[in-house]
């Protein structure tokens, strides 16, 4: 019986590249054929390829090459017989006899040799659709760099019939520069065409199995990589509300590059673009932030709690003995960024910095300051609670939060520009802070009245601070130094002039802690244990209501908190910040 393949072993001819004649374009010029038949390509010189087909599995592999993205649409398209579609065998439209087993596996083993080794146009003339397979398997060939192509049957295929088999098969690439190969199964049919010849039944899905009409396969380039924060063990931050629009502004390590990957893609077609191999993946400059994420998700939590009914509010945890922020949170998520970019006159929280410059102007904590009922300066000012208490001292002053006794005697003690300058040097309060994103430094103007005076000594008037100022005020009194907040470790800092001295450090320390256990703290730091110090602010708004602040640390974590139309400092500011001091502050 006439074979119309050899059963074992298939010698052809191979024309090596690049000993092309001068002039050679691909085709002699004795079979150009104008319209819309083929133009055959010439034979190429001998070259030994073997090919082994056994039990109707076979195998060819041979390298290729070349870049490129060809992409023509009636390549994947399945031609046309008419309109300049290409040759089109058609099958017989009598009975034909079905191709056998042997036939079957003879044609799709010398299908996938030729495509394997690049003879596109031998490739081609296997199929019944020549042009349009030739179009398809030269944009695949161009667009795919593949180093090596493997092209391995693995028998046929569950969807083929007794009068069209089908036959699967495997592709392997492998690319220069990887050590991953890309593999895909896809699957072919095979047909007695009307001349009697055994054919492979073109469709673009022999190129790959979601290759449709119009679409092309090539690599292509990643889209740059975008350069994603983690916190300082490495985790993600994406998920958390307060920090969706300071990731963005993270710069990456000075000095480093992002690196654009590489992707064997399926596009065109009016299809969305898939990615099918990923040749070299993308990397972007990572940095790690300050921020710890278990923290930082109670600090979101504690001031969605404080901030219902739409009060506006922010917190700030701060690690004093690096200065680095371990949280910042802030409502209305989404809006503007308070915690670090607020300004708001910060209330009595500001009466650590007082009392600093007062010890320092020599007045000590059992220094009698009376707390009278009412003083002037010329304004009238007073109390939150009425009633004198002519023997309170500066520490009874400071635990209870009296107005008058800070207000007399910093009028009494203290020269203009006296609580700027102590403010700044000590505290580190109006230098130029670059913690790793925008942010608004602290403003405490000399004032230019007793009256201006009087409201800066208790944190009201033209004084304008956040939650990130306060918090840092906080972390300085219990370290005794100032440290510059930040965000990124490898950002560079800002030292203060100067340093609290250690007796007024540790005056300040034993004020803040009676606050927490006996004074206006006491409720909200309830049940805290280790070095705890507080200081409650209830600041003026210019209205009914009053804005809540509250500072405080608990061993080696500093937090601030403020919320807007909260009320007395004890109350909503508070409650937030304990709510971190206890799931953070534990350890020392």
């Amino acid at each position: 019986m006439h074979r119309e393949h050899e059963p074992h072993e298939r010698y052809e001819p191979y024309e090596e590249p690049g000993h092309q004649p001068d002039g050679y374009d691909g085709y002699d010029d004795d079979h150009l054929v104008h319209g819309d038949h083929d133009r055959t390509p010439r034979r190429p010189r001998s070259r030994r390829v073997w090919l082994v087909a056994v039990g109707g599995v076979f195998t060819a592999l041979v390298v290729v090459g070349g870049y490129g993205a060809y992409n023509v649409f009636n390549a994947v398209s399945g031609g046309s017989s008419a309109g300049g579609g290409g040759s089109t065998t058609t099958a017989s439209k009598g009975p034909q006899t079905p191709p056998t087993t042997e036939q079957a596996d003879a044609v799709a083993k010398d299908f996938l040799a030729a495509w394997g080794r690049g003879d596109i146009g031998a490739a081609a003339g296997l199929t019944d659709r020549p042009e349009a397979a030739r179009m398809a398997l030269t944009s695949f060939h161009d667009g795919v760099p593949a180093r090596s192509l493997t092209l391995t049957g693995t028998g046929p295929a569950a969807s083929g019939t007794p009068s069209e088999p089908v036959l699967g098969y495997r592709v392997r690439a492998e690319f220069d520069g990887t050590t991953e190969a890309w593999e895909y199964e896809s699957t072919l049919g095979v047909l007695r065409a009307a001349d009697g010849r055994v054919l492979v039944r073109w469709s673009p899905t022999v190129v790959h199995p979601k290759l449709s009409a119009g679409q092309s396969i090539t690599v292509k380039p990643l889209p740059d990589p975008v350069s994603k924060p983690t916190d300082r063990k490495g985790r993600p931050l994406d998920s958390f509300p307060s920090l969706a629009s300071v990731l963005p502004q993270i710069p990456p390590p000075d000095g480093s590059k992002a690196v654009t990957g590489q992707a064997v893609v399926l596009s065109g077609g009016g299809q969305q673009s898939e990615q099918l191999f990923v040749l070299t993946p993308p990397s972007a400059p990572q940095v790690k932030l300050t921020i710890d994420a278990d923290l930082q998700q109670v600090a979101e939590e504690a001031v969605k709690k404080q901030s219902a009914g739409g009060k506006p509010a922010s917190l700030v945890a701060i690690q004093p003995s690096t200065g680095n922020i371990l949280a910042l949170a802030y409502a209305p998520q989404g809006g503007f960024n308070r915690a670090v970019g607020g300004g708001q006159a910060p209330g009595s929280t500001m009466k650590v910095v007082t009392a600093a410059a007062l010890l320092e102007a020599g007045v000590t904590p059992d220094t009698v300051v009376p707390c009278k009922e009412t003083t002037n300066s010329p304004r009238s000012w007073h109390n939150d609670e009425p009633g004198s208490h002519p023997d309170y001292t500066l520490s009874d002053d400071f635990i209870q939060s009296c107005n008058t006794g800070f207000i007399d005697k910093g009028l009494e003690k203290l020269q203009p520009g006296t609580l700027t300058g102590v403010a700044r040097d000590q505290f580190g309060l109006g230098l130029q802070w670059r913690i790793g994103i925008p942010s608004r430094d602290a403003t405490i103007p000399t004032p230019g009245s007793k009256d201006e005076a009087a409201a800066s000594y208790i944190g009201q008037g033209q004084i304008q601070v956040n939650s990130l100022a306060m918090a840092s005020v906080a972390a300085t009194v219990q370290s005794g130094t100032f440290r510059q907040p930040v965000l990124r470790e490898d950002v560079k800092r800002v030292s203060a002039p100067g340093k609290l001295p250690s007796d007024v450090a540790q005056a300040l320390r034993s004020m803040m802690a009676r606050t927490a256990t006996q004074g206006t703290a006491r409720t909200p730091m309830s049940g805290l244990s280790g070095q705890i110090g507080a200081k409650t602010g209830t600041a003026e708004a210019g209205s009914d209501a009053n804005n809540s602040w509250f500072i405080a640390y608990r061993n080696d974590l500093a937090v601030a908190a403020e919320v807007e139309g909260g009320g007395h400092g004890f109350s909503a500011a508070g409650v937030a910040a304990a709510q971190v001091l206890k799931a953070g502050g534990g350890k020392g």
